[in-house]
């Protein structure tokens, strides 16, 4: 038997193994911005909903944050403050922003936003470190945004404070941008479990203080379906995607990861017409090919 076929088999098995994680985290991932719309069906708002977001997530970061500092070095005086730092510009500031702006515009839009990040540490790297972008990042850019005016304006016609959330919106994406490149350094000393359980317990606290702060402790009162809706945005939209994403890039590398993660767009496009209702039209088609074409090219520098 030809042995670069025995040995090639498992190595194929691996490496597709390793993209469907990825592809499933990014659909994961992509589905709170749906499991947010059936929650605000219920009259609750972007302060409570993220607070049980935060709440029912909390258990499985708070153990893998204990686990990995079981064996490892104690954190510094500064550590402990970037920590904090991060898990507020990170997960909680980005998060809050995220969810405030989907009470105004469609799930479809909303997901594109968010996948500009790429292109928001970019913009930043090149204005506050002064790096240089190439002829050719500048072109995924601008087909970048070209995409994102053509799915405004199309929402834009339905009425609403469509610009108001994708204000917002655009705000969360580059203060996860910022997250992503103040942590830079991190990552590599501490580990990306260890930094990411640390950064949520913080952004868990800040959510849930905000809450008590800001509302009734009655307001921990609510329908059944609230639970049922909040553990899947706690566990399923946000503990899981997390984990698989870290899986995936071991296994297949962080550009294919990166990569395979276009499906959540799209997969939030056709989810949020399939169990809300929302509309796909050609418009939409057309700008989330263009921004998923832009993102494609800045992932392939």
């Amino acid at each position: 038997m030809d042995k670069s076929i025995t040995h090639g088999a498992p190595a194929r098995a691996a490496y597709l193994g390793g993209l469907g994680i990825a592809v499933g985290g990014a659909v994961l991932f992509s589905t709170k911005a749906i499991v947010a719309k059936l929650l605000y069906r219920y009259q609750i708002d972007a302060v409570t909903l993220i607070a049980f977001r935060m709440l029912f997530s909390l258990p499985v970061f708070a153990a893998v944050a204990i686990w990995k500092s079981r064996n490892a070095a104690p954190l510094s005086n500064s550590d402990r403050w970037r920590i904090v730092g991060l898990g507020l510009v990170g997960y909680y500031l980005s998060s809050f922003l995220d969810f405030l702006g989907l009470q105004y515009i469609s799930v479809g839009l909303e997901r594109l936003i968010l996948f500009l990040t790429p292109t928001f540490v970019l913009l930043i790297s090149s204005t506050v470190l002064k790096h240089r972008i190439s002829r050719k990042q500048w072109m995924a850019l601008l087909i970048s945004y070209l995409g994102i005016v053509l799915v405004f304006l199309h929402d834009l016609q339905g009425g609403g404070n469509v610009a108001l959330g994708a204000a917002l919106v655009t705000g969360s994406a580059a203060a996860y941008a910022a997250y992503l490149l103040l942590s830079g350094e991190m990552v590599k000393r501490l580990g990306s479990l260890r930094l990411v359980s640390y950064a949520m317990c913080v952004s868990t606290v800040a959510c849930v203080g905000q809450f008590f702060l800001l509302r009734p402790a009655s307001g921990l009162l609510q329908p059944l379906p609230v639970y049922g809706l909040s553990l899947v945005n706690g566990l399923l939209c946000t503990v899981a995607p997390v984990f698989m994403t870290m899986i995936a890039v071991e296994r297949i590398g962080a550009g294919v990861a990166s990569q395979a993660g276009m499906i959540g767009p799209v997969s939030t496009l056709f989810l949020g017409a399939l169990l809300l209702g929302e509309p796909v039209t050609s418009w939409q088609l057309g700008g989330t090919a263009l921004v998923l074409a832009g993102i494609y090219l800045l992932s392939k520098k």
